[in-house]
């Protein structure tokens, strides 16, 4: 196996592979810390995690990074818009924000990540499960207006994030989703750790949905874990405190066949590790990242 096999692949990796997910919280790293790290176990891509843990000022972003070797693959908005037009005006002031030094840093990608049906934390049922034919509606329309609106003002690409707990997860909702919307103006950020989770193929949607593939998120599911978390039915912040999501190549899906499928769309495409960890001691990140990486590189990626 050879790197040019895995050519149009762009590796890097995440805050989220160090155990951030707030923008501010004791348990997770300082982001300096992550910037030096990240670019110590041999990654050249980030994404800006959850606005404001990374400075939000550009000039000195830039600076931070490129001293260390790095740039920015996208940043990531959480939104709801299968809630109809009343929440497009807060859900653009969120996202322009995101949107301006995302784009500022060079990046050309916004993953967006539809809002939780049940808390992250707590697993408070906050809305129903599935939608209606009505929100399903919503939830498309709004999603192409931000894909419009970033395009048009930004420059930026929506790549949109089926995840656990969400209303876009499941092969069949995100399949609809999918469907529903403008390729033209929307596309999809596989995450293979999400997708297996809430039971799908990642190579099978890769196959089927080549087009509308836009960016990739590399992860895997413990599948003993999960089988408890279902059984459980645990949230899925719990579920990843009790390590559902783990290192490769210990779980599922196997990576290289997905790796395989998207270099055979022959497009360019960025694959993000984003494993799952808050919370996490702050030694365990690194050692796991540099292993990560060396698995990655003997994929070919």
């Amino acid at each position: 196996m050879t790197l040019s096999r895995m050519s149009r692949i762009r590796i890097g990796s995440a805050p989220d592979s160090w155990g951030v997910w707030f923008p501010d919280d004791p348990r997770q790293v300082p982001w300096r810390r992550f910037l030096d790290e990240v670019s110590e176990s041999g990654y050249d891509w980030i994404e800006l995690g959850p606005y404001g843990y990374l400075p939000t000022d550009p000039d000195v972003l830039r600076a931070e990074t490129e001293r260390r070797g790095l740039a920015v693959s996208a940043g990531t908005v959480f939104t709801g818009l299968h809630r109809g037009p009343a929440v497009w005006d807060e859900t653009w002031e969120h996202v322009s924000g995101v949107a301006g030094l995302t784009r500022a840093m060079g990046a050309e990608h916004l993953v967006v990540i539809p809002s939780f049906w049940r808390d992250d934390k707590t697993g408070e049922v906050l809305e129903d499960r599935e939608l209606t034919a009505e929100q399903w509606r919503h939830l498309a329309e709004g999603t192409e207006r931000l894909g419009r609106e970033l395009r048009d003002r930004h420059g930026l690409r929506i790549v949109v994030h089926p995840h656990a707990d969400t209303h876009v997860d499941t092969e069949e909702n995100v399949a609809r989703f999918l469907d529903a919307t403008d390729p033209d103006l929307v596309s999809l950020c596989l995450d293979t750790g999400h997708y297996a989770y809430c039971g799908g193929d990642s190579v099978k949607l890769i196959e089927t949905y080549g087009a509308r593939i836009g960016y990739l998120h590399l992860k895997q599911v413990d599948p003993k874990i999960l089988a408890a978390v279902r059984a459980e039915e645990l949230p899925f912040g719990p579920a990843v405190a009790r390590g559902v999501m783990c290192e490769p190549p210990a779980g599922t899906p196997a990576l290289e066949p997905v790796l395989d499928a998207a270099q055979r769309l022959g497009v360019e495409l960025f694959a993000i590790v984003e494993q799952d960890m808050y919370p996490c001691a702050p030694d365990e990140p690194l050692p796991i990242a540099r292993r990560t990486r060396r698995y990655l590189r003997g994929c070919g990626a």
